[in-house]
């Protein structure tokens, strides 16, 4: 018999299993923004681009030379989706020209946080990426059933207070997962 009431999975991370091919998500590990039966929208959070805060000011306001902190506040690659556009994730409270609230976590899209963020009057944490990472409806469902990821609900402490490279271990782990113990082969029995 068919679930008549489907469980989704906002607010839950998604941990790309060993075997996955998609070179954009392996290793990833992606907080899901919103999940329903029209599809989902997540952002992956612990693949840096390469870019910081000061080199995308600078495209922002080429006039005005960056402050010396935003060298360091990396761009992380949010997914294969508007690769163009930016995505602040930050605990909620501070309302931006388009800020969305997510509960304990709001998501703003417009520059005036990016511009906060860099005169020390924006939210004390943030995730800032370009890009995001979608699903048409049934598609992660598909994946989900065929073994692409483990989920979990998500932790803000992982989200913001480790450092990228360690979030995915972290993540594996509130399963009780050992990532390095599972094998890249798949299968099913």
């Amino acid at each position: 018999m068919k679930d008549a009431n489907p469980s989704y999975l906002k607010h839950h991370f998604l941990i790309a299993m060993p075997h996955m091919a998609d070179p954009r998500f392996a290793q990833s590990v992606t907080y899901l923004i919103d999940h329903n039966e029209h599809g989902a929208m997540g952002l992956i959070i612990n693949k840096p681009n390469g870019l910081s805060l000061a080199d995308v000011l600078e495209q922002l306001r080429p006039d005005d030379e960056p402050p010396v902190l935003c060298q360091s506040l990396p761009i992380f690659t949010g997914g294969p989706v508007q690769t163009d556009r930016g995505f602040v994730l930050h605990p909620s409270g501070p309302q931006y020209q388009a800020t969305l609230e997510l509960g304990e976590l709001g998501l703003s899209t417009s520059q005036d946080v990016l511009f906060a963020i860099a005169d020390g009057s924006g939210p004390e944490k943030y995730l800032i990426t370009l890009g995001y990472a979608g699903w048409e409806a049934g598609q992660l469902e598909t994946e989900l059933v065929d073994n692409a990821w483990l989920t979990c609900p998500a932790d803000a402490s992982i989200l913001f207070d480790l450092p990228f490279d360690q979030r995915l271990n972290a993540a594996a782990s509130r399963l009780g997962v050992n990532l390095s113990l599972l094998t890249s082969q798949t299968g099913h029995a």
